[in-house]
């Protein structure tokens, strides 16, 4: 983990949830009154291939972007993964908790997890 920052001008959502997997996939799409709290890490090249085959960037699920993440040391150029499918459907219940919990650990606002934590989701039999 290098740093956490702030994605302007996008938001998070979902979408994909036809791909079936357990619920709709965390994604993030342009708005520019929104923002998302991230994490940045610092990959090696030699571990590049490896992340984007466990992203699914090779089987088209995601395309990797170029964002600016805005840190308290100045902005950060980061890639990211972005879903390449519409946006729509309901993460479950574990996944949103799993992103609240990450997000919580990292230092996230209180108000940005809560929020996380009260979102809608799918029920198990969905």
């Amino acid at each position: 983990m290098r740093g956490t920052g702030w994605l302007a001008g996008w938001r998070l959502t979902f979408g994909g949830q036809d791909k079936g997997w357990d619920g709709a996939l965390a994604t993030v799409v342009e708005d520019d009154f929104e923002q998302v709290f991230v994490v940045y890490y610092d990959v090696p090249a030699w571990d590049e291939k490896e992340l984007d085959a466990w992203e699914g960037a090779a089987l088209g699920v995601y395309r990797k972007t170029r964002v600016r993440v805005q840190t308290l040391d100045g902005d950060v150029l980061c890639w990211m993964y972005v879903l390449d499918d519409y946006e729509g459907g309901l993460p479950s219940a574990r996944y949103l908790g799993i992103l609240a919990d990450a997000a919580e650990k990292a230092g996230a606002p209180d108000d940005y997890v809560k929020d996380l934590r009260t979102r809608p989701c799918a029920s198990l039999g969905d």
